[in-house]
């Protein structure tokens, strides 16, 4: 089976069938099934993820991105402090960077105050932060490889010119 082409059609299309993913591979259905759930157990396939247009869903909802300044620790380098800002409810994505900031933490929040008490009072407390920088997330255009609503943003007024 290849693996890697069943990926990439997971990828496109996470709610596909075994069914379709069995006749696109030329597989059986117990063999697209088994090596799924392989592929969950080794943590290959670590979700399946809906993405939503806030805008459109009548719901509060803030992301924020934040930049974490942060020591290393002898013998671990960052992975604790890592560990500890994972734990947290609000944090989707985190990230180790190179650049003027060790770590990029994506917060999810209902508000902005929400995003401002999760900063001051459970990120920048950990032991080895030393500083954050927050930018709060004011329009989306593109998420996971979906662009939202930019067709009716974007007009063409040049007319159509033929020879």
């Amino acid at each position: 089976m290849d693996t890697n082409k069943l990926i990439d059609l997971l990828i496109d299309d996470p709610r596909i069938t075994v069914t379709s993913l069995a006749d696109i591979l030329n597989e059986s259905e117990e063999s697209i099934d088994g090596e799924i759930k392989r592929l969950e157990n080794d943590k290959v396939i670590c979700g399946y993820h809906t993405v939503i247009n806030w805008d459109k869903a009548n719901k509060d909802h803030v992301d924020a991105i934040i930049g974490v300044q942060a020591s290393s620790e002898r013998g671990f380098g960052y992975d604790k402090i890592a560990e500890k800002i994972a734990r947290f409810p609000e944090v989707s994505s985190l990230y180790l960077m190179s650049g003027n900031y060790e770590f990029f933490v994506s917060v999810n929040a209902k508000t902005m105050r929400e995003v401002a008490d999760f900063v001051g009072e459970k990120l920048a407390p950990i032991e080895g932060v030393s500083g954050t920088m927050t930018m709060f997330v004011l329009k989306k255009y593109k998420v996971h490889g979906v662009a939202l609503d930019m067709e009716s943003e974007v007009k063409d007024d040049r007319q159509i010119v033929s020879a």
